[in-house]
């Protein structure tokens, strides 16, 4: 099958840890990966930010990213994309004119806008992710949300007018259907991790390293709404424990980070300084390593549309306390891989992880079921195969049934 990934921010080639680069950029590189392993022809379409960016570029398992000039070929925050959605959906035309995929995968809503305008004169059945939703960033940012102000109307447009939505957890379905979506053409196929990648470590021989302090690890984005604050305030009840906070810029731009030196602020005036530990971004390759370092991965946002960070931590067999809202609800089963706690309440994430810390059998237990709901669930291979799945439906035009997972 001729497949065609539309995503106009989250390029597959980017690197990790930036504002805009997270998530949706693991999402699509690896079930772009993985579709093309199975045979399928993969084209990921994806803004052009540099000048000096090949037209294409081939990736190591047969797929291809295509820059779209649509913009000044230079870095645009994403939500500020909106004015180029034309051009880089008339670019889509022209390109499948020539060449007609046999389905389009949209990810994100400005990608589905523009997927939309190149598909429809075609007719290729277009399958849309959103990764997340406008109606949900409005409600937890209020004033502070910087989507444009068409996006929730442009969001229920194309969730009424694609082939098939693809939700990534149970709680977007229920999104979905109170923007109007009707919910018997949303499929929930979730994100995925690389459990060879992620996966507990070996025991070492001779006696274990004992540290004096229990360490926490929180990982991603370095924004407000992934709750940080919270953890450092939770913190202050957790006397013997050290937090190490993963992701944002390289080391040596900390500095000039504003929301690092906000969270480094908060830690002096909580009187937790000493034990709060900024590490900026980190090397994939090392992070396995760092989060079996951990006793407990804290993750605290105040909303999360699906939160892969769990499941990296579940696969390499470290228990989760995350907050209750999004994907989490999903991923992390409450006393069995982890704890789930009320957002915003740094006094329930300090109990939970207080409790996990207190009790090494317990931690062990859940992290070895950890380990198992992902490979039960959440390899990319399961994920490759819901999304397989929805693609030969919608170029078979045969309608699915809506499946909750």
């Amino acid at each position: 099958m001729r497949i065609a990934m539309v995503s106009e921010h989250a390029s597959p080639l980017a690197a990790l840890g930036g504002v805009d680069a997270g998530g949706q950029n693991v999402y699509v590189a690896r079930l772009t990966e993985e579709l093309a392993r199975r045979g399928h022809d993969v084209t990921v379409y994806t803004r052009r930010d540099a000048a000096d960016l090949p037209d294409r570029v081939p990736l190591p398992g047969g797929a291809v990213v295509e820059h779209v000039p649509a913009g000044p070929p230079e870095p645009v925050p994403k939500d500020e994309l909106f004015p180029y959605m034309p051009a880089f959906g008339a670019y889509l035309a022209r390109v499948w004119e020539r060449e007609r995929p046999d389905a389009v995968h949209a990810h994100f809503w400005m990608s589905g806008m523009a997927a939309q305008t190149g598909a429809e004169p075609h007719g290729i059945p277009v399958v849309q992710t959103f990764h997340a939703l406008g109606t949900v960033k409005r409600r937890h940012q209020g004033h502070e949300d910087t989507s444009p102000r068409q996006r929730i109307g442009v969001e229920r447009q194309i969730g009424r007018g694609c082939a098939r939505v693809l939700a990534t957890c149970t709680d977007e379905v229920h999104e979905l259907a109170d923007m109007g979506v009707p919910v018997s053409r949303v499929s929930v196929v979730p994100c995925g991790v690389d459990a060879d990648h992620f996966r507990p470590g070996r025991p070492r021989a001779g006696k274990p390293v004992r540290r004096e302090r229990h360490r926490i690890l929180s990982c991603g984005r370095l924004v407000p709404r992934k709750g940080y604050d919270q953890a450092i305030r939770a913190l202050t009840r957790i006397p013997d424990a050290e937090l190490v906070v993963a992701g944002g810029p390289p080391p040596e731009l900390l500095a000039a980070e504003p929301e690092a030196q906000r969270l480094l602020r908060l830690a002096e005036r909580a009187g937790v300084g000493d034990r709060v530990h900024l590490l900026g971004a980190v090397d994939p390759a090392r992070m396995p390593a760092l989060i079996r370092s951990a006793d407990v991965v804290l993750c605290t946002p105040t909303y999360e549309p699906f939160g892969i960070v769990p499941l990296e931590a579940m696969a390499c067999g470290v228990p989760v306390v995350a907050t209750d809202v999004g994907g989490h609800r999903d991923t992390v089963a409450d006393h069995g891989t982890g704890r789930l706690v009320p957002a915003g309440d740094p006094w329930a994430i300090a109990e939970a992880t207080r409790e996990l810390l207190d009790g090494e059998r317990s931690r062990r237990r859940m992290g070895a079921a950890g380990r198992e709901r992902v490979l039960a669930r959440y390899t990319w291979q399961r994920v490759a195969d819901g999304v397989e799945q929805v693609h030969q439906n919608v170029t078979a035009r045969d309608a699915i049934p809506s499946e909750v997972a």
